[in-house]
């Protein structure tokens, strides 16, 4: 009987060991899968920081800076504002005497649906 304990005891411990690496190899590759998406997400940021670097640089070659931009739009306005004011300055009087004219160029007539009514 003792050959059986011990034997029986010499299987526990087998299988303890077994457990055991068992238990190791998932921490192991918990640990391959934990650092390889660590890696992959640096790499995916590192790509991300590349492509937004090219297209800035693309957007700057092409467009120009948003202060460039917003420059023009200023200079533009600006230029439409002295044309509309040197226009106003040009058709002032002209468009005045035009208005004073329908103002004070009153000819009365009757309205087309007043009915004189026989009495």
């Amino acid at each position: 009987m003792a050959s059986q304990t011990q034997g029986i005891q010499q299987l526990l411990a087998a299988e303890k060991r077994a457990a055991e690496k068992v238990s190791d190899a998932r921490k192991r590759k918990a640990r391959r899968l934990k650092q390889a998406k660590e890696e992959a997400q640096d790499e995916i940021e590192k790509y991300r920081q590349e492509r937004e670097k090219q297209f800035r640089e693309f957007e700057a070659k092409h467009m120009g800076s948003k202060e460039d931009v917003a420059a023009r739009i200023d200079a533009d306005t600006r230029v439409k504002i002295e044309e509309m004011n040197s226009q106003l300055s040009t058709h002032r009087n002209a468009v005045m005497m035009k208005i004073l004219d329908l103002v004070y160029d009153i000819k009365p007539e009757l309205h087309k649906n007043y009915h004189v009514e026989a009495c």
